[in-house]
């Protein structure tokens, strides 16, 4: 496989992303790639992602063939304006106070309030037996699903077989409506997804994205990391809501995490160039840090208000932008984040 090319060569270095999923929250990860696509020094050889990081990926590989940089950037913004959009007369709305009190959160919402404590009773083929989900129409016109088919920068979209329990990875030409969907799909609120006479769930059981196809199929060694799940959240949490958001977190990152520390596992046993273990063992790791997803629960990744989604962009862009002015050298060289320590409890 060949290597990424060096800044000291004068063109721009191979990188890769690897998105996580989250909801609404999904605006953060246009943030950091919004700001990223301003960088010439750097070309995206491909992108991994599950659920909103999957969708995120589909309209910037589509951009990106469409337009360039540019094109990718314009169509991540028309985007999450049509999400937006098609959310307006969602009954998941902020409460007058939350609204009064600048809180993002629909924990107030009758909406919701009534829609979570059904969905522990009821599955979605009860409470939404025709299957809509307004995400379909959105995908459907925001992205060329033929010329993605062809696009230069790979993609990898990550869902989870519902009969088998293992993951299964959609590249460019396979990808579709109902695969984005299907890499998407909360089992408590939407139907399985079918697809080639399976049915798929959310990707996040099965990797949140999985690395695995970013180190094996691309040539980038810098692999950059966009959480929207917390790992580590400080307190015990109390409430059986909280309860289960950690719970989900939890579950949501461990694939992600067990890849990491194979990487570092690999590093220090691997025979560099001998083996397909040595491929990991030359992955450089970054992460594009993100504090504000520890004052959001998971009702807000429902909240699909322009005004939050904007808020989102705008730290998801100061977060890249940290990233890069404090890490941004490391890239094309060593790690960023110290992947040793993942091996500490093992």
């Amino acid at each position: 496989m060949p290597s990424a090319r060096a800044k000291d060569q004068g063109e721009p270095l191979l990188v890769d992303f690897a998105l996580q999923g989250g909801g609404a929250h999904g605006a953060f990860t246009w943030g950091v790639l919004d700001r990223f696509l301003e960088e010439e020094t750097l070309q995206i050889d491909g992108i991994s992602g599950t659920s909103a990081g999957a969708m995120n990926a589909a309209v910037l590989v589509d951009g990106y063939a469409d337009g360039g940089a540019d094109g990718a950037r314009a169509a991540l913004e028309r985007f999450w304006r049509k999400v937006s959009d098609a959310a307006r007369f969602s009954p998941f709305q902020r409460g007058p106070l939350d609204i009064m009190l600048g809180r993002w959160t629909l924990d107030n919402s009758p909406a919701f309030v009534a829609m979570d404590l059904a969905a522990r009773l009821m599955s979605p083929y009860d409470l939404n037996p025709g299957g809509f989900n307004p995400l379909r129409d959105v995908l459907a016109e925001c992205i060329n699903f033929e010329r993605l088919a062809n696009a230069s920068i790979k993609l990898f979209v990550n869902t989870t077989n519902v009969r088998t329990g293992r993951g299964r990875v959609f590249r460019n030409a396979e990808t579709s409506p109902d695969v984005l969907l299907a890499s998407a799909c909360l089992p408590q609120l939407f139907q399985a997804i079918e697809i080639e006479g399976d049915a798929y769930w959310d990707g996040g059981y099965s990797g949140n994205p999985s690395i695995m196809p970013l180190v094996l199929e691309c040539a980038s060694r810098d692999t950059i990391l966009v959480p929207i799940n917390p790992i580590e959240r400080p307190g015990t949490p109390r409430s059986a809501r909280e309860i289960l958001d950690r719970i989900n977190e939890i579950a949501f990152n461990a694939v992600t995490l067990k890849e990491l520390k194979m990487i570092a596992l690999l590093r220090q046993v691997a025979d560099a160039g001998k083996s397909e273990g040595a491929l990991w063992a030359e992955m450089r790791v970054h992460a594009v840090r993100n504090p504000t997803m520890i004052d959001l629960g998971y009702s807000s990744k429902l909240n699909a208000e322009w005004p939050f989604l904007q808020m989102l962009h705008t730290e998801g862009r100061r977060s890249a932008d940290d990233f890069l002015r404090t890490h941004g050298g490391d890239l094309g060289r060593v790690s960023s984040i110290n992947l040793d320590t993942l091996l500490e409890q093992v």
